[in-house]
């Protein structure tokens, strides 16, 4: 689960980090009434969306007064902000972050991630912050410095020299730096993060340190144990199907290929989308609907892949271990008659009872092409949705 900017400063500011003033607004009216209860000068205006790069998109705006702000923000507000990670379509933007300029002398990079093949907790900083790290770490990846925190020992203090070092700070600094650290080592532990990055964070004029922005996502699977930050979710940034999909157990994740993909495991399902590249056709989308596939479970995968007009077929490639394939043939054909689906499905059981599945499959009366070969059915799919 993702939060917005100002719900990560929150969190910062919780765990001692210290961040600018800033304001929510969600109307032009507040925006006015909140820069001005701010002093009515120079103030930043921050779509609040879950996606990085807003500045370059336009996003993020220095204003010097409350009617520049509020024309800023009615710009703003009630559109689909567009950036290099939203793709063509955008995200919706509900609300402004108004917040106090800083003086920027230098701008860095910092963020924190679970690194699974290590099990620890990643750290990763750059001298290099600002809106183009990515050319950063494509140009000069020596730029960049990556340790390693094991989560039985925890962040130690060395670690706050290494990286404070590398990043050019001195005497106080050093300080400061170790209580953002210490303070984002917090976070990821204490609320069950995946993902911490601050970009950029910054040097002031008078050399002090202070988060300019925050990008904080919280694993899906903790929620449970977080139920005040799941309270902050919000659904209208993210994808319909893949919000629809989670109500369900179903992992899913819209691509933008014409052919439906249905499996049950993920390396299977990734495997099964490799195979529709390699004959030439484009997945529509990445669906796991697990070990324990049920006939409802299918009825709703079938909706959510059918929910996009551009499936012009679907391909189903499950594997019976836990079910036996006979009930999912069935609940197959009980989706494919509940949906009224028109469009060609190819399904290729393996496992327990797979003949009887096949066969179900293959007297349904519906365009249901049972295939023994994944490879084959990936062609077959490829050449129905090209059909």
């Amino acid at each position: 689960m993702n939060l917005h900017e100002y719900q990560a400063k929150a969190l910062f500011k919780r765990f001692g980090i210290p961040v600018p003033g800033g304001q929510l607004a969600r109307s032009v009216d507040e925006v006015r009434e909140k820069v001005s209860a701010m002093g009515g000068g120079k103030v930043v205006v921050k779509a609040q969306v879950h996606a990085g790069a807003r500045g370059k998109a336009g996003g993020v705006k220095l204003v010097d007064n409350a009617d520049a702000a509020a024309e800023v923000a009615g710009g703003l507000l009630g559109s689909n902000l567009r950036t290099i990670q939203t793709g063509p379509e955008g995200l919706p933007v509900h609300s402004v972050y108004l917040e106090e300029p800083s003086d920027i002398a230098r701008e860095l990079y910092l963020s924190m991630l679970v690194d699974r093949s290590r099990e620890c907790i990643a750290i990763m900083v750059s001298p290099d912050g600002g809106m183009d790290i990515e050319a950063v770490a494509e140009e000069t990846p020596e730029r960049i410095r990556t340790i390693f925190i094991h989560p039985a020992a925890g962040l130690q203090g060395y670690h706050v020299r290494e990286l404070g070092f590398f990043l050019g700070l001195e005497g106080e600094q050093i300080k400061e730096f170790g209580k953002v650290l210490k303070g984002l080592y917090g976070i990821f532990t204490d609320c069950d993060a995946s993902l911490v990055e601050i970009n950029p964070l910054i040097v002031t004029g008078d050399g002090h340190l202070m988060p300019l922005d925050g990008k904080l996502n919280i694993d899906d699977n903790a929620l449970y144990r977080q139920p005040e930050i799941a309270e902050q979710r919000d659904e209208t940034q993210e994808d319909e199907a893949e919000r629809e999909a989670s109500k369900h157990g179903l992992n899913y994740i819209t691509l933008d290929g014409d052919i439906g993909c249905m499996v049950n495991g993920a390396g299977l399902a990734m495997a099964t989308m490799d195979l529709v590249k390699l004959h030439g056709g484009q997945p529509a989308n990445f669906l796991d609907v697990g070990g324990g596939t049920t006939k409802e479970r299918v009825a709703e995968a079938f909706k959510l892949i059918t929910s996009s007009g551009e499936v012009k077929a679907i391909l189903v490639n499950i594997f019976g271990g836990i079910v036996r394939c006979d009930l999912i043939a069935e609940g197959i054909i009980a989706a494919v008659e509940e949906v009224g689906l028109q469009i060609p499905v190819v399904a290729r059981l393996e496992g327990t009872n797979v003949e009887r599945g096949r066969e179900l499959l293959a007297q349904s009366g519906y365009n249901i092409t049972p295939a023994t070969d994944l490879t084959e059915a990936a062609k077959t799919a490829v050449r129905l949705a090209a059909s």
